[in-house]
């Protein structure tokens, strides 16, 4: 019995912490009804739980850095063909534009990255909060249409350069 209430409330602070996930709540029902368990069992659950509390903190994989507060671009994963999505605008280096898009998202439209100064990036191109009211009407720019018009502007914004991205060094591009 006693070992049975240490796994439950170690189950119990990993349920509260995921914010009553519903892997979680099978997790603890199963432990209920089960009447004796072994130690590969208990890991095996314990292992779970800890991975679906860190699972909790990046937004299905759309938050690699695992410290988002919200999930601003939703909890799928939405990969795009960055090579389409540059090739819509003419006006910027195509390599460039791959690059820097690769480095900032991976492809992944609904990528988000919460900053230590509290803001957003989110999308293909990582279009920080401070821009969204100006290029896309104060919502998050997730959808790559989207997130094409505020990268373009903010293009703009830095000399029609990456200047603004931080990764434009990284890419040659600034």
């Amino acid at each position: 019995r006693s070992d049975h209430f240490a796994i439950w409330c170690v189950l119990r602070f990993f349920f509260l912490i995921t914010a009553y996930t519903s892997y979680l709540k099978g997790i603890v029902l199963l432990l209920f009804r089960s009447t004796h368990m072994s130690r590969a069992t208990f890991f095996a659950l314990l292992a779970f739980a800890g991975l679906s509390a860190v699972l909790a903190n990046t937004c299905g994989g759309n938050c690699p850095s695992g410290n988002c507060p919200s999930c601003p671009c939703g909890t799928s994963v939405e990969r795009v063909n960055i090579d389409s999505w540059c090739s819509q605008f003419s006006g910027w280096n195509q390599a460039c534009c791959r690059c820097i898009a690769n480095a900032e998202s991976g492809g992944n439209a609904h990528a988000a990255n919460h900053n230590s100064n509290g803001s957003f990036d989110v999308g293909l191109w990582q279009v920080n909060d401070i821009n969204w009211k100006q290029c896309n009407n104060g919502a998050a720019p997730c959808e790559p249409a989207a997130n094409l018009q505020c990268a373009k502007m903010v293009w703009n914004w830095g000399g029609q350069s990456f200047k603004l991205w931080s990764t434009c060094s990284k890419c040659g591009c600034c």
